[in-house]
């Protein structure tokens, strides 16, 4: 019993899974103290409020306070946007600059010319629609 757990925790994709929620929850932090102390007094500073928790109204007596609300959209777009062109962004670069002197891989797919299905490049005859495939 302890050996299958055993196994089942050393797996790859456990372990990876792992170290991805604990590095995600430190970034989160850094983002989250950046997002507060770097980009909310900056919309405080140009808008003038730091936030938008005192936007509310009231409907028969029940009040709606929709300026928290506000806050976390707000908050969830400058978090999306740091993380996006300080972290995708400089990555999807970094890769395809390493990329860029690899051949592209050789096609294992073509298509058929009468059902525009892929069949494997050896294929003679489609198995979808049994059409006779040109040679290549």
């Amino acid at each position: 019993m302890l050996q299958g757990f055993k196994q089942f925790m050393l797996r790859g994709n456990v372990l990876d899974l792992a170290v991805a929620v604990v590095i995600g929850a430190a970034f989160g932090a850094v983002v989250t103290a950046f997002v507060k102390d770097l980009i909310t007094p900056l919309i405080a500073a140009i808008v003038g409020k730091p936030d938008f928790s005192a936007i509310a109204f009231t409907i028969n007596s029940s009040k709606f306070a929709v300026g928290d609300f506000v806050n976390a959209v707000v908050s969830f777009v400058l978090i999306g946007a740091a993380v996006y062109f300080f972290v995708v962004l400089p990555v999807n670069q970094i890769l395809a600059r390493m990329r860029r002197g690899e051949a592209a891989p050789d096609p294992t797919t073509k298509k058929c010319p009468e059902c525009l299905s892929d069949v494997p490049i050896a294929a003679r005859r489609c198995a979808f629609c049994t059409s006779q495939l040109p040679s290549s």
